[in-house]
């Protein structure tokens, strides 16, 4: 009589068994034929109708191989074919030398002289549309005694869990240096997520002034732009603002290419923030990088003398950005009414 109930569990438990067996083999099977095809798609081959038509036909093969065919002659063409567009995908590096748009056609490198930095392919565009800007380019130099806080943004093209993150280092005798963490598009070129993972774009930290870093998104591209001081030390922020540097000369000397998930810009943020010295873990917010400020605000690295909504409705800087438009002052202007920074 005890047998039975312990067969009927030894035959559910080998089901589940199967169960389970078959449907990690199914997820690992969907995950190799569609990172494949998308590899195929969004590779350097020059035509999109030839990288569809591969990729469509890579598909339907390995569709043939593992659900029609199964014989183990197939499976091995499988691999080879899987493999062969493996090695090269990892053979297509990146490159400095293509056709980028004027926006990020210049590198900017940094001259560390001790107290002293010199800072060149600064960004100082004037802008009349997104589209339509004089490009200026300028050097600027800076101390790094005079670095004493670090300000946050997070801008928005729509409201939602993704957004763009970047850091301006404000020194107490000069307009902040605004570093933003971005993709390298070539003329013709736009940013889309999936293709960010398969080697389309190249990486660039974009060094400017505010009123173009930040005016641009909100006064042209008509992104909501928030701003909020963080709790560092003048220690930490210099610390920072060095390893930022240490990059943006590597940058400059070897290329490499965006990753939304691995070498982005809210990622990049918070690796560096940790070699400089912040304590904590990893949050999912870290890619959900539309919530991000809410995860700064609950782990105290911004003012929390307000409750959280009524400081991210008071530092919004759209309506502040749009009437300093241009103006040398402009990074004065968008922060006098902020909570944290105007006190």
């Amino acid at each position: 009589m005890q047998k039975r109930p312990l067969n009927s569990l030894r035959r559910g438990l080998a089901s589940l068994f199967r169960w389970m067996t078959a449907a990690i083999w199914l997820l690992l099977r969907a995950i190799l034929i569609g990172w494949a095809a998308l590899a195929i798609y969004y590779s350097n081959l020059p035509w999109w109708e030839l990288r569809l038509g591969l990729a469509v036909a890579f598909t339907a093969f390995a569709i043939w191989v593992f659900w029609v065919s199964r014989r183990p002659l197939m499976y091995a063409a499988f691999a080879a074919l899987f493999l062969g567009t493996l090695a090269w995908w990892l053979s297509i590096s990146p490159s400095h030398n293509r056709q980028w748009r004027p926006e990020v056609a210049v590198m900017p490198r940094a001259i560390i002289e001790g107290d002293r930095v010199r800072l060149t392919g600064v960004r100082n565009f004037d802008y009349r549309s997104r589209d339509d800007f004089t490009a200026h380019y300028e050097e600027r130099e800076v101390q790094l005694s005079h670095l004493t806080a670090l300000d946050f943004y997070v801008a928005y093209w729509m409201e939602g869990w993704v957004g763009h993150t970047f850091l301006s280092f404000v020194f107490d005798n000069a307009p902040p240096v605004s570093i933003s963490i971005e993709t390298r598009p070539e003329v013709g070129e736009g940013f889309a997520p999936i293709a960010s993972l398969f080697k389309q774009f190249e990486l660039i930290y974009v060094v400017g002034q505010e009123r173009d870093i930040v005016g641009l998104r909100t006064n042209h591209r008509d992104e909501l732009v928030y701003l909020y001081r963080l709790n560092t030390s003048a220690d930490d922020a210099r610390r920072l603002f060095m390893i930022y540097l240490t990059r943006i000369n590597e940058l400059a000397d070897q290329p490499e290419f965006y990753h939304l998930l691995s070498n982005s810009c809210t990622i990049n943020v918070i690796r560096y923030a940790n070699a400089a010295g912040r304590a904590g873990r990893f949050d999912i917010r870290h890619l959900l990088n539309g919530l991000i400020d809410s995860y700064l605000y609950h782990s105290g690295r911004i003012d929390t003398t307000l409750a959280f909504d009524e400081l991210r409705r008071r530092s919004l800087v759209n309506e502040a950005a749009r009437a300093a438009d241009g103006a040398s002052d402009f990074w004065q202007r968008i922060r006098a009414f902020l909570p944290t920074i105007a006190r």
